[in-house]
């Protein structure tokens, strides 16, 4: 990685920063408490500002859940071209996202705009989490089962609405699912004790799980008949609406996946989409696993389910079983 040769600061308090692949930095309070801090932002992914806000606020607030943590805090990020909309739009998009964080319990107490060429809207957000009590990206085990809570196929719905092709349902449904907050499930990973977690945003399901198993030192097993996703959004892929990150996220994860030639093509695509605000991707013992799978789908989250195990080897890889 480019970042590699920064000469990053040496403090203790420090837990997680650049040098791991996490979802967010941790700074050490004291011995009860730990700061979690992220952020995130990219260019509207609906066409309703109001919808885009909140969203764009659910996708940041996700890195926080997905170490265990609360979210306290956040600061908006904003690129604002005024030549293209008028003030009130910018309104609505923060609208969103105080709403939005409002619903997380989280303050929205500021933030910054930039004129710019094109909008782009995002969060910078403070979480605390106890020590003991921070779920890493780290630390999958060998013999765990993998959850992932929300369905994939975002990146290729987004795609065909751009195009004019999306099914007005389809683009209801994965709007609700991007508006879902990932609280509850983080809530309820913590609590069975999971193993380590991360959340699917743009490197798509198997980027990220390429991230779980390069830092855990492991190799990471996916079915493919297990998997959930968007019907449609596999059908968008047939049709060639492709979003250009889902080919760097195939390009970069080449090397490290092992898919059998009777997987689809378009259910590989699937497998690298970039994803917004997705679900979870939890690694958990796998005597626990169906438990905590039944509390999640209790709690609305329907997709909720095993899609796969972590091995011993080949570490580093991710490999695709039909």
């Amino acid at each position: 990685m480019v970042l590699k040769v920064l000469n990053l600061p040496d403090d203790k308090r420090v837990l997680v920063d650049l040098r791991s692949s996490d979802d967010a930095g941790i700074f050490l309070l004291d011995d009860n408490r730990a700061i979690v801090a992220t952020v995130d932002f990219f260019p509207p992914i609906v066409d309703d500002p109001y919808l885009f806000g909140q969203i764009a606020s659910a996708n940041a607030l996700s890195d926080v859940y997905a170490m265990g943590a609360t979210p306290l805090l956040a600061l908006s990020i904003s690129c604002f071209p005024p030549k293209k909309y008028k003030p009130d739009v910018l309104c609505k998009v923060i609208q969103g996202a105080i709403d939005k964080c409002n619903e997380a319990k989280c303050a929205l107490i500021g933030g910054h705009t930039l004129k710019d060429e094109e909008m782009k809207f995002g969060l910078s957000v403070v979480g605390v989490v106890s020590p003991d009590k921070v779920v890493l990206n780290s630390t999958a085990k060998p013999g765990d089962a993998l959850i992932l809570t929300k369905p994939l196929g975002i990146g290729l719905i987004s795609t065909a609405l751009k195009a004019g092709k999306a099914d007005d349902n389809v683009i209801e449904k994965a709007t609700e699912m991007m508006l879902t907050l990932n609280k509850v499930p983080a809530e309820l990973m913590v609590e069975a004790g999971a193993s380590a977690a991360t959340d699917i945003t743009g490197f798509g399901l198997i980027g990220h799980s390429l991230e779980m198993a390069r830092s855990s030192i492991v190799g990471i097993r996916l079915y493919a008949d297990k998997i959930p996703y968007f019907s449609d959004a596999l059908e968008y892929a047939k049709m060639g609406l492709i979003p250009g990150g889902l080919h760097k996220n195939a390009e970069f994860s080449e090397p490290f996946e092992h898919i059998p030639d009777e997987i689809p093509q378009e259910m590989i695509d699937i497998l690298h989409c970039p994803e917004t605000s997705g679900g979870l991707l939890i690694s958990i013992e796998k005597n626990k696993a169906d438990r905590l799978v039944e509390r999640i789908k209790e709690e609305g989250f329907e997709d909720a389910t095993v899609i796969g195990e972590v091995v011993e080897s080949p570490r580093g890889v991710i490999e695709i079983v039909p």
